[in-house]
Formats: structure tokens, sequence, C-alpha cells
């Protein structure tokens, strides 16, 4: 059963991403491979990236966290040589939150004469658009801007900072940037949420002709591979962040 968003489903936003992400990755690899051999191949690569501040994304990204109430207890008075005092009791019990490693997938384009990488394809997550992950890609961007490496990057979440800021960046709700080699600008294609996936093109070698990858099919396959549907449920708002007004009016044709 297909999406019912015609583009990107803001509901795969949640706690499905990192299957999402994983599973854009792949279906990417598999889509671009064709169009590269024999002269190029696309590769997965897979970095740890610490979280050290998941609380922002419990109940959004990570499964809720149990917060208990006290059970009333018994006040305990402690003897004082001129009055007794009265222990309060905790309003809550809450858990220790530790830092989480995240699996982060890419899709690197290389030339299969000297494995030298050609472009790399960043399908964003939480942790790249709020610090300290934000400044630590930000860095990464730069490595591969110096090394003469295309980026082409994915930003298809509406929470966090984007790291390709610009003034002039429209304020949608999804962003698709192309940041080529030799180049003093980044090509932007801004995706409201009701509009589908763009096909973009993805830049090789010169005088190799860029090859085109259609984000929209991507999509839809994984969805209907994963059967996301069974554990998607459409009654409930979308993750945060809220939608816009005009996007919750928009929101309630389609469900």
């Amino acid at each position: 059963m297909p999406s019912p968003f015609p583009g990107m489903d803001p509901y795969l936003e949640g706690y499905l991403w990192p299957d999402v992400h994983s599973a854009l990755a792949s279906k990417i690899r598999q889509h671009l491979t064709p169009l590269l051999r024999p002269k190029y191949a696309a590769r997965l690569e897979v970095y740890l990236a610490e979280d050290p501040f998941p609380e922002n994304e419990i109940g959004i990204l990570y499964p809720d966290v149990e917060i208990v109430e006290a059970r009333s207890r018994p006040e305990t008075a402690l003897p004082d040589s001129s009055r007794t005092l009265t222990i309060t009791p905790p309003a809550l019990s809450l858990p220790i939150l530790q830092s989480v490693q995240i699996r982060v997938t890419s899709v690197e384009i290389r030339d299969t004469a000297n494995n030298r990488l050609v472009t790399s394809i960043e399908v964003l997550s939480p942790v790249n658009k709020r610090e300290p992950g934000l400044t630590t890609y930000r860095q990464k961007r730069k490595r591969l801007y110096r090394a003469d490496v295309h980026l082409l990057e994915l930003d298809l979440l509406r929470r966090g900072h984007r790291p390709f800021a610009h003034p002039r960046l429209p304020k949608v709700s999804y962003c698709i940037a192309l940041t080529r080699t030799k180049t003093k600008q980044t090509e932007i294609w801004p995706v409201e949420l009701s509009t589908p996936l763009p096909v973009v093109p993805v830049p090789l070698q010169s005088p190799d002709l860029d090859v085109p990858l259609d984000l929209q099919s991507v999509l839809t396959e994984i969805y209907q591979e994963a059967a996301y549907e069974l554990t998607l449920d459409y009654s409930q708002a979308p993750p945060p962040p809220m939608l816009s007004p005009a996007e919750a009016e928009w929101l309630k044709t389609i469900l």
C-alpha cells in the first residue's frame, strides 16, 4: 500500500527514521548502479555519530522514557533536639540519560579505476541538524569541498537546523542541496509537504554527464517494500515540529 502523501511522508520522521534512513541509502545505490557502471560504483559508507543529548528526541526518534510518579510513602520523622523535620518525597523518578551512538549511512560514488571518491550523497539525520553534531557535519562539508568531491544533501527532516543555511533559503518542509566541485554556489530544490520529491542530478567527473536520481521513486519503493503503513498511525498528528496552519488544513484533505 503506498503512502497517502504525494511526496515525503512526515510520519516517517519519528521512531521509524533509522530504518527509513538506511533503506533510502540502499535504494539510492540500487537506482544509481545501472547508470554508473562500469566506470563508477556506488558504495555505502557507515559512520558512527554520538548523540549526547538524546532527551531532545525522546518520544520522536527514541522510544518513550517512562516517567513514574513517586508512590505515596509514609512520612519519615527525624528526631531533632528542638523540632521534627518531615522529608518531602520526590514528585518524579527519572532515568539517567546516556549518550547514544547513531549509525549514519551515506552513499559514495567512486571511480572504479582508482577508487577515488567523486560524489558523496548524504541523507541527513537529526544528529546532523543540531549541536554538537551540526558543527561536526559542517566541518565534513568543508573537507569534501576542499577535496574536490561533489556533495548531494537530502534533508527530509522538518526539525533541526539545515547545515547549508543561507538567508535566501526558502522556509519549506524539506530541501535538497547540491554543491559541485570548483563552484561557489549550491543548487537548491525546496520541497513543500504537498509536492513530490524531485529528480535531481548526480554529478560525476568531467566530461561525464550527470545521472538522474528519482527521489520520489526511491521513497515510494522503500515505503511499499517495508510496509511502513502497518506501523504508522495516521489518525494521530505527525512527529514534531507542528505543521503550519496551511499544512494542517491540507493534511485533512488527504487523510
